[in-house]
């Protein structure tokens, strides 16, 4: 069964910011100065293992970049265990895997969210393929079609060291961020996660550290 996260998750309102939702804006602002002169608009967020907060703060950084009145999809690649559709309480059940299969298009599975300038493109069901979908000419041809109609697009992966879903998807976008959870993650596994994302050549932006004060 998908895991259940409240709406609670979401820290970014537009308002006035706590010291969580400063913590995503400042991130946001980060990741636009590391871009330097290469502009980076396809961005896959995750983690080593479960657990450490990956899909939470996608759906923030999504909604940080909006609140910057940036156009954002954020897309929920994570075809095993998917969240966002509970961040955000949107029905699934069409999305990314009934797109990926041929169902549906784009306009019909993408969802405006209550945050103004933010998109959500939900998993949609559970698929018996999750990688080969992702890994598909039709993904490629997704973000292709995506990327003239936003200025942003993340995509919330599965853990780097569960499956190959992650490295599927880091070779497909511009960036990788990974999540760190403060107490979650030892640095040895961090570091072979990052070992697996270079043997495949991903572009790693950086690395967030989740639950920290």
């Amino acid at each position: 069964m998908p895991r259940s996260i409240p709406r609670s998750k979401l820290f970014i309102d537009g308002g006035p910011g706590t010291a969580v939702s400063e913590a995503y804006r400042i991130l946001r602002t980060n990741i636009e100065y590391a871009q330097g002169e290469r502009r980076i608009k396809t961005i896959a967020i995750s983690s080593s293992t479960q657990g450490e907060g990956k899909s939470a703060t996608a759906a923030n950084l999504a909604a940080a970049f909006a609140d910057s009145k940036k156009k954002v999809l954020l897309v929920d690649a994570n075809l095993r265990d998917p969240i966002q559709q509970s961040i955000f309480d949107v029905p699934n059940r069409h999305g990314l895997s009934t797109l990926l299969g041929g169902q549906d298009e784009l306009g019909d599975v993408a969802v405006a969210t209550t945050i103004p300038y933010l998109t959500l493109l939900p998993a949609g069901p559970i698929p018996s393929n999750p990688a080969e979908l992702l890994g598909s000419e039709r993904m490629a041809q997704l973000l292709e079609e995506a990327k003239p109609s936003y200025d942003v697009i993340l995509i919330d992966t599965p853990a780097v060291l569960s499956f190959a879903d992650a490295q599927i998807m880091a070779v497909q976008c511009d960036s990788v961020l990974m999540v760190a959870g403060k107490g979650t993650v030892k640095k040895k596994t961090l570091g072979k996660a990052a070992s697996v994302l270079e043997q495949v050549n991903a572009r790693v932006l950086g690395v967030a550290l989740n639950e920290a004060r």
